[in-house]
């Protein structure tokens, strides 16, 4: 065996280990084609036909992937379909080449080009996620108009492969049999992107942005992935080997295990009942965090009910999903966000106008209150809602007195109106807040008398605290939520809680973090709600935290 040839980094997007053999998908070569059309009435045909072997293409795609992944992510490549039949992109190719007089090829890879450099100069991330998605159809059709095999043959791949690529595409990701392939590589790409959420949902290691490994690696070579750590080691030494494949068994023990602490309940030392709950966005996650054990549910992202759609959504459409969500618990809790856009998250429908420093302008509760109707019609439909479980209401970055009193307010108004038209809801409806700023933490006591709970936002407590911000990777050691101004912003949000009696949740990554989980039960956390995979590690952690 070779010693170590190679060791790169990138960044880790999703957990695990794996040891085998590399498979390299080659980048698309450069192409050459005419730029002027000879017939414009055979290039538009042309383009046609190459479109609608795209979309066969995508469906089969979609079909295929369906029976291994949720329905969000098959989602992902049914928008593909969208985007073969928009105006502005395939219609504007048509339209190209009857007015520029140029070929299919040249107007598709055109309006391609302009598209992606559209989208991903967007400052939210969802937005410019959408600009991988154009290129990977852009390139289906332009291979279409080759007639050049435009996917990669998954189903010939031999077992233990780990796929290398420059940037694998959404639609050949969404293709991994993950009985064959065990981990994958690229050199582009960040934790947001499509390629590693997909990864995540395979439940296979991933390293992405992992700049030059192209350069080190060839088919055949065995390799090693570490997804935590963001490691690829290209010909490594036996004894790298020896260690990787003993980690990588021992991970599989451990979450093979997880599953029988999954459902168990967990109590504190002093006896007190800690609440595991559970963050989602949609009901296809309720159904998992309940399978996944959840005891309720401390986050409902609901600005995904939002941003999946092409307008507002109307009270009744939101009452429907909160009303089914509130049942699907029986009883367990129910924490709903109201809308919380801006920053790195926007409507494609509701104009807000470009800032400088988006995280530190109209967003969430701000926007909220400047748009009086959109948060009336969701607190109407969650206050309709709430006679069918346990509803709570959060407000998230409320940052003074005056911004809670007014969303009291309209809620209070909420009430009047469903009273004067004999709706019932729950009059009883708990109401809190998030705390995620620092000016929030500090005046925790003055918030704790106006409302019946905190849930504690560490992503941007921590973001805010120290002046870092969490989506920029160059800064990214300065992130850093066991920072002692940080926890103790933290301890006396959970103390001010307790002065006035009532219970604080954590919401944010911190509360999945094994080396705070002591720290935080010995503060007197009362519920840690934490992402889907994460429910019973956390569960594990805690208890053996408490054993201890």
């Amino acid at each position: 065996m070779k010693g170590l040839n190679f060791m790169n980094k990138g960044i880790g997007a999703s957990n695990g280990y794996a040891v085998g053999t590399a498979y390299v998908i080659a980048s698309l070569k450069q192409v050459h084609f005419d730029a002027k059309a000879k017939d414009i009435e055979q290039e538009t045909e042309r383009l046609n036909d190459a479109i609608q072997q795209s979309i066969v293409q995508v469906r089969k795609i979609a079909e295929k992937s369906s029976s291994n992944l949720d329905t969000k992510y098959v989602a992902i490549i049914n928008s593909h379909l969208n985007f073969l039949n928009d105006p502005s992109f395939t219609g504007e190719a048509f339209r190209k080449i009857k007015e520029e007089s140029i070929s299919a090829e040249r107007a598709i890879s055109d309006i391609t080009q302009q598209l992606y450099d559209i989208f991903s100069e967007f400052e939210d991330e969802f937005t410019k996620e959408r600009a991988e998605d154009i290129r990977d159809v852009g390139e289906r059709v332009l291979q279409n108009l080759l007639g050049v095999q435009p996917d990669v043959r998954f189903d010939d791949l031999p077992p233990n492969t780990i796929l290398f690529a420059h940037d694998l595409k959404p639609s050949d990701t969404a293709q991994i049999d993950k009985s064959k392939v065990i981990a994958f590589v690229t050199e582009t790409g960040g934790k947001t992107s499509h390629t590693a959420i997909i990864a995540k949902a395979l439940g296979i290691a991933a390293v992405v942005g992992c700049s030059g490994v192209l350069q080190h690696v060839q088919s055949g070579d065995p390799v090693i992935v570490d997804g935590f750590s963001g490691e690829v080691m290209v010909s490594p030494d036996e004894s790298a080997l020896q260690k990787y494949c003993l980690l990588a068994d021992e991970y599989h023990k451990h979450v093979d295990g997880l599953a029988h602490t999954a459902h168990k309940k967990v109590v504190a030392k002093d006896g007190r009942p800690i609440c595991v709950a559970a963050n989602i966005g949609n009901l296809e996650d309720l159904a998992k965090a309940l399978k996944n054990g959840a005891d309720g549910v401390g986050l409902f992202r609901t600005e995904l009910l939002y941003m999946e759609r092409t307008q507002m959504p109307s009270e009744e459409e939101q009452f429907v999903i909160y009303k089914e969500a509130a049942e699907m618990l029986e009883g367990k809790p129910l924490t709903i966000r109201t809308l919380d856009v801006g920053g790195d998250k926007s409507l494609p429908y509701l104009k807000i106008p470009k800032e400088d420093n988006p995280f530190l302008g109209l967003r969430a509760i701000r926007l909220c209150l400047r748009e009086p109707d959109i948060f009336k019609t969701q607190l109407r439909a969650i206050l309709r809602a709430s006679q069918y479980g346990n509803i709570h209401i959060m407000f998230p970055m409320i940052s003074c007195m005056e911004e809670l009193k007014k969303a009291k307010h309209l809620l209070e108004v909420c009430r009047q109106e469903l009273d004067r038209e004999n709706i019932r809801y729950d009059r009883f409806i708990k109401v809190g807040m998030m705390i995620e700023l620092p000016a929030a933490a500090i005046t925790a006591d003055d918030f704790a008398k106006e409302v019946d709970f905190f849930s504690i936002g560490t992503n941007d407590l921590t973001q805010y605290t120290l002046a870092v911000d969490r989506m920029n990777e160059s800064i990214s050691a300065l992130y850093d939520s066991m920072h002692p101004a940080v926890l103790k912003l933290i301890r006396m949000t959970i103390d001010a809680a307790h002065r006035a009696s009532i219970p604080c949740c954590m919401c944010g990554e911190l509360a999945s973090d094994e080396r705070a989980a002591a720290l935080l039960l010995e503060y007197g956390l009362d519920e840690f709600s934490v992402s889907l995979g994460a429910i019973a590690e956390t569960k594990s952690i805690l208890l053996k935290s408490i054993t201890t």
